[in-house]
């Protein structure tokens, strides 16, 4: 890894400069807030609401065992669902002009059993800066040694196989995340380019908040509900497992299909584009027209856009993806997208296939 990774080609940052510039345009002709308006707020409210709803109907102990299960697996969707469309949005500062809202919508990422500090780092700082590069954007390192996402990754022989297990791992995602990956992430001397110099706060707030959510969710569930350790474990890792496979996929199909690239640096350490055209060429849409999928992911279903302006709040994604489709055309550089969830899934389900097969 170099020690210090740079964009260049100047020449192409004419195209960041445009689409800002009519996006910016946009939002003065219909006088709209960049942040969360009522649409986005009564979302907001709909998942919280849904999951303390959930959460206590677990822990009334008013199910039957299968209740119990079903009620498990559509908690781990809502937490899926808070983290796309309240925590990212409020941890990117994308939600609220006022920090105060942000940060303290985005300490509900606490809840899920991830760190905002950390998440701050890994995603906000070098995901977004270092897209889909290879050794620099961990966020593509899934299962290492076990997942091969990219050509520049060391072909391993179980790997023929990866089309058929990738999934599962997957659905581990929200669990390692709970148990292992902020830890580490946390302890690591860097991640990416980013040199860890944690403010000491942080450390307390890491052991605190890991705390507090093993006591909501492991402690609590076993005090207070009639069921055998098996029985909660069962419930336990299916709340994670739907949580996981959820995140995991619409990370993988905005970024892991046909036509997104993994490029990397030369020799000096620099990227030879513009970092907004390595946007373009990093990231994917899917179902763009879908309204479920937009309600639901977040935006994160738009991902070009999310990547070009993450600090605009998702709801206006829709009007912007005009705006940048329509540039992007105009510089005659890519806008990736698949139609649908299904084909940018199946995408997905070639690469696997394609990569994993070159250690046949």
């Amino acid at each position: 890894m170099s020690a210090s990774l740079k964009f260049t080609n100047a020449n192409r940052s004419l195209f960041f400069a445009t689409v800002r510039q009519r996006v910016d345009a946009y939002f003065q002709l219909h006088q709209l807030s960049r942040h969360a308006n009522r649409a986005m707020w009564g979302k907001t409210i709909l998942f919280l609401v849904s999951f303390v709803g959930l959460y206590a109907l677990i822990l009334s102990g008013l199910l039957g065992p299968w209740g119990m299960l079903v009620a498990a697996g559509l908690l781990g969707a809502t937490n899926a669902f808070i983290g796309f469309n309240i925590c990212h949005d409020a941890l990117h500062g994308a939600f609220s002009a006022n920090k105060r809202v942000n940060k303290g919508l985005g300490l509900l990422f606490n809840l899920l059993g991830a760190s905002p500090y950390v998440w701050g780092i890994t995603h906000n700082l070098v995901h977004h800066t270092y897209t889909n590069i290879p050794g620099h954007d961990e966020d593509i390192e899934v299962a290492p040694g076990l997942v091969r996402l990219s050509e520049d990754e060391p072909v391993r022989p179980w790997q023929r196989f990866q089309h058929f297990y990738a999934f599962a791992l997957y659905g581990l995602a929200s669990l390692s995340w709970v148990l292992r990956k902020d830890y580490v992430k946390f302890f690591q001397a860097k991640i990416g380019e980013h040199v860890a110099n944690h403010p000491r706060k942080e450390y307390v707030n890491l052991f605190l908040y890991k705390a507090l959510y093993y006591v909501l969710f492991i402690v609590l569930p076993l005090v207070f509900l009639p069921i055998t350790w098996w029985q909660f474990l069962l419930g336990f890792l299916t709340m994670h497992f739907v949580e996981g496979l959820v995140l995991g996929l619409v990370f993988q199909l905005a970024h892991v299909v046909e036509g997104t690239a993994f490029p990397l640096p030369d020799a000096q350490g620099e990227m030879q584009e513009a970092w907004a055209v390595h946007q373009l060429q990093t990231t994917a849409n899917f179902s763009p027209t879908s309204k479920l999928a937009s309600f639901f992911c977040g935006g994160l279903n738009r991902q070009i856009e999310h990547h070009l302006f993450p600090r605009i709040c998702h709801i206006h994604y829709p009007a912007l993806s005009v705006i940048v489709r329509n540039t992007a055309q105009e510089f005659g550089l890519p806008y990736l997208e698949n139609a649908s969830f299904w084909g940018a899934l199946q995408s997905h389900y070639r690469i696997l296939y394609k990569l994993g097969r070159a250690s046949a």
